[in-house]
């Protein structure tokens, strides 16, 4: 495969047969001898890549040419070449998993028998204040007709009618020392962010019983370059909105479609916080900085989750 619409999408387009991690390779990339080279929007793809993680460190492994393990460099800064305020950096896993969350869904509703609801176009408050009984309700209908539900898990999860077809991981890297950037004094430096997307696993291949893939939910053999350009140009083309309004999601629209595709919002969740903490509750909305707000099933009291696993529940 040439990957044509993948090439031209983005400004460096690297395709290796095997790597061990594609975050790892393009940190090395993005900040050795070469790093000129490995501007904004550089991207590093393989479909063999043998020491993958994802959060916490968790390896990631996958069959040979069933996955697309994709990372994309970002040199973020605004108008003017000011850098990127601190607090708006949690905002990236979320640009990143609602442009995936856009491609799957124009990837598979060609497939389906039934149109998949847009939730961009719902008003952003109503979709954020849905319940999980009527998210459930929706999809059941939606899978009677040939439909699925395709909608983004805070922060870093794509899921196909609750099942996990796509997961993101961010990574921060250091200013280089000597460079313009090291004297910013948020220590902010480049941002790689990793993606896995499940292609052609079969039901032997799936990493576990909550996971799915392009081919399993459409019973084709999906355009791995198709698909892949999608998201590449979608979430550049999220992340240059951003930046141009200042990094304000909210002035810059992306915090409403981040609302809209987003699942978690108005679920009930269990969030497992840092120090072996659970929280239980309802996904309530997003903070002005990307973080879950979440209302304590307990005494009603909002909690504001910066980092930890969630768990859509059905009760």
């Amino acid at each position: 495969m040439d990957w044509e619409h993948s090439r031209a999408a983005v400004p460096r387009f690297e395709f290796r047969d095997e790597v061990g991690s594609t975050n790892d390779e393009l940190r090395v990339a993005a900040s050795g001898p070469d790093a000129a080279e490995w501007g904004h929007g550089a991207v590093l793809v393989t479909d063999n890549q043998t020491s993958g993680r994802g959060r916490l460190g968790r390896v990631w492994l996958a069959p040979t040419g069933k996955t697309l393990a994709i990372s994309v460099l970002l040199r973020p800064e605004l108008e003017g070449g000011a850098p990127l305020p601190a607090d708006a950096y949690g905002w990236i896993p979320l640009i990143a998993g609602a442009a995936m969350t856009e491609a799957v869904r124009r990837t598979v509703e060609p497939h389906l028998g039934s149109r998949i609801e847009p939730d961009e176009e719902r008003e952003p408050a109503t979709s954020a204040r849905r319940s999980r009984r009527a998210r459930a309700d929706e999809a059941e209908a939606l899978d009677e007709s040939g439909g699925v539900v395709v909608e983004l898990k805070w922060p870093n999860d794509v899921l196909v009618s609750g099942f996990k077809i796509c997961g993101i991981l961010s990574e921060l890297l250091p200013p280089s020392p000597g460079s313009a950037d090291s004297t910013d004094p948020t220590g902010a430096g480049a941002v790689i962010v990793g993606a896995g997307l499940n292609l052609t696993l079969d039901e032997h291949d799936l990493p576990t019983l909550a996971s799915t893939s392009l081919l399993l939910v459409t019973g084709a053999q999906p355009d791995a370059d198709a698909v892949l350009a999608d998201y590449l140009n979608t979430f550049l083309e999220m992340f240059d909105a951003f930046t141009r309004a200042g990094a304000d999601a909210a002035a810059s629209g992306i915090a409403a479609r981040v609302t809209a595709l987003c699942g978690t919002i108005g679920s009930e969740v269990r969030v497992e916080l840092p120090g072996d903490r659970e929280l239980l509750g309802r996904a309530d909305r997003l903070e002005r900085d990307g973080r879950l707000v979440v209302i304590d099933r307990e005494n009603g009291e909002p909690w504001t989750v910066a980092a930890g696993d969630v768990t859509h529940l059905r009760y």
